[in-house]
C-alpha cells in the first residue's frame, strides 16, 4: 500500500491537535513507566513559539495528524556543557518528536528522522542534535541504530529527576 502521508509546516489551526497528540503521547508513554513528558511539558506556550518561528512540522496522511517534530538551529542553554563532536555553529537540533500512540510501530517517527536529516544535509548543517530521556530504552535504540552517538546528560526538573542523554549524528 502506497504512504500517502506528507511532511509540512505546522499552522496556528494546528495547535489543538498537535496539543491533544502530545498529550495522548504522554499518557501512552506514562502507561508504559516512562515519565518523560507531563503537564509541564510540552507547553501549549512552547507549541504555539515553535509554530511561530517555523520551526514545527507536522506528519499526516490527508488531514490525519501522525506526527510531530521541531527542528531548530538555536542550542538550548541546557547543551552548553556538553562535549559535543562539532564546533556549536552550524547544528541542527531536534525536539518534540512525536508520532500518535495508536499508529506507534508503523514507522512515522523513522519518517520524520528522516525529514529532518534530509533537511539537515539540504542546509548545509555539520550535525545534528538531540536529547532523550534515560528512561525510555526504545527512543535510545532507535537513535543509535541511525548513527547518533551518546555524548553527555542534561536535566530537565520540571519533566524528571532523571537525565536526558544528548545525542549527535556527525552529517
Amino acid at each position: 500500500m502506497k504512504d500517502s502521508s506528507q511532511i509540512r509546516l505546522a499552522t496556528s489551526s494546528d495547535l489543538q491537535n498537535i496539543k491533544s497528540l502530545t498529550e495522548a503521547c504522554a499518557l501512552a508513554m506514562q502507561e508504559k513507566g516512562i515519565f518523560q513528558w507531563n503537564e509541564h511539558y510540552p507547553s501549549l506556550k512552547k507549541l504555539e513559539f515553535d509554530v511561530d518561528h517555523n520551526e514545527l512540522f507536522v506528519l499526516e496522511n490527508y488531514d490525519k495528524l501522525l506526527g510531530i517534530i521541531v527542528l531548530t538551529d538555536i542550542m538550548d542553554e541546557e547543551y552548553i556543557p556538553i562535549s559535543w563532536l562539532t564546533a556549536n555553529s552550524k547544528n541542527l537540533y531536534i525536539h518534540r518528536l512525536a508520532t500518535d500512540p495508536a499508529t506507534w510501530g508503523k514507522g512515522y517517527g523513522k519518517k520524520l528522522m528522516n525529514f529532518a536529516e534530509d533537511f539537515a544535509r539540504e542546509n548545509n548543517y555539520e550535525s545534528v542534535r538531540l536529547d532523550t530521556f534515560s528512561q525510555n530504552k526504545r527512543n535510545q535504540r532507535f537513535y543509535e541504530a541511525r548513527g547518533y552517538q551518546k555524548l553527555g546528560d542534561i536535566f530537565f526538573p520540571k519533566q524528571s529527576t532523571h537525565p536526558f542523554h544528548c545525542y549527535e549524528l556527525v552529517l
